[in-house]
């Protein structure tokens, strides 16, 4: 692939529908993946239990959770740390040139209405065990978009031993319920590409302690920088300047407490993190490990891939009890020379 950087002059680019990928990379009529509670269109009897609505919506420019417009907590935010949105990592040429190499590859069907492709060693997460027998690496188109990571601060030193193609089609009624990932072999960071269609990442939290929400506005200059974003309640009262810096751009937002600030439980909130075609998103710390994130069916609208990228936990890092094994995980994998599983 090309060395070509994102954010240049955008081009149309046609690409076959979900319905052509599926005919032209497995023969026969679709399997259903699905097992235990996982369902998708392809084996629901019943309808499904419904979707909670996001009430916050994440800015990225300013690290915050801003509320909805539309819902009873327009007007208030809170700081929504974990979360850093690259827009257009790719050009558009790329992303039609990596969707076409997958294609080329057998996707399988996996559960909730998905199909994947796995570049990764065979884990069974319960007994804590993997295999390396077929593990033989990274795919060889993945390899200037791990260079490319690594220019960025959050990725800084980022080796991924695990690559997962997830494609999403909305007449499999695919999404992936909230979950957290496991961090007994998977470390820090957790890096997806999106391709081929925007969708909303929804993040939740069990936790029954209680969020602390503030009154919240943009200085009158900023507004102007941020007229694209999702519009919030506004005011001028005597206020905390936050700063937060993303994309080398900073934002200024103002935090009122002019009015008394209001507590809600965290599991009441859902917070969605846009996800734009061709953008890169990295979760690491609280929106890691503390809030579970989920892609819900009413926002997979047209053909979806998500490739993920993951490291090594600790433990199979330097100094870890597993430090031996972790190392020979990642000489497999940066040899970028990788077939699915």
């Amino acid at each position: 692939m090309e060395a070509v950087r994102g954010g240049g002059r955008r081009v149309a680019v046609a690409y076959p529908s979900a319905a052509a990928a599926a005919a032209s990379s497995s023969a026969g009529p679709e399997a259903c993946g699905c097992k235990g509670s996982r369902s998708c269109l392809l084996c629901e009897e019943a309808a499904p239990p419904p979707q909670k609505r996001e009430n916050f919506v994440y800015w990225p420019l300013t690290g915050l959770a801003v509320g909805d417009k539309e819902s009873e907590f327009a007007g208030w935010a809170f700081l929504f740390p974990g979360v850093f949105l690259l827009e257009d990592f790719i050009s558009p040429e790329e992303e039609g040139k990596l969707v076409e190499l997958m294609d080329q590859s057998a996707w399988k069907s996996s559960q909730s209405g998905r199909r994947k492709q796995d570049y990764g060693p065979k884990v069974n997460f319960k007994k804590r065990k993997l295999k390396l027998a077929d593990f033989s690496g990274l795919p060889k188109f993945s390899q200037e978009l791990v260079t490319r990571m690594k220019n960025h601060s959050p990725l800084a030193g980022f080796s991924p031993v695990e690559q997962c193609n997830l494609d999403y089609g909305p007449e499999r009624g695919s999404a992936i319920d909230p979950h957290l990932d496991d961090w007994w072999l998977w470390g820090e960071r957790l890096v997806s590409l999106n391709l081929l269609s925007s969708t909303v990442l929804s993040m939740t939290c069990d936790s029954e302690d209680s969020l602390q929400l503030f009154p919240a506005s943009l200085s009158e200059k900023e507004q102007r920088r941020a007229s694209g974003s999702p519009s919030v309640f506004q005011n001028h009262h005597q206020s905390t300047s936050f700063t937060s810096e993303r994309l080398g751009n900073t934002i200024e937002w103002e935090a009122d407490y002019s009015s008394s600030t209001k507590l809600v439980p965290s599991k009441d909130i859902t917070v969605a993190v846009h996800l734009p075609r061709r953008s890169l998103v990295v979760l690491y710390g609280p929106a890691r490990y503390v809030w579970k994130h989920a892609i819900y069916r009413n926002h997979i609208t047209s053909r979806r891939i998500c490739v993920t990228f993951r490291e090594l936990s600790q433990e199979f890092s330097n100094g870890g009890e597993q430090e031996a094994l972790g190392r020979k995980l990642l000489q497999i994998a940066l040899t970028f020379q990788g077939t699915p599983m």
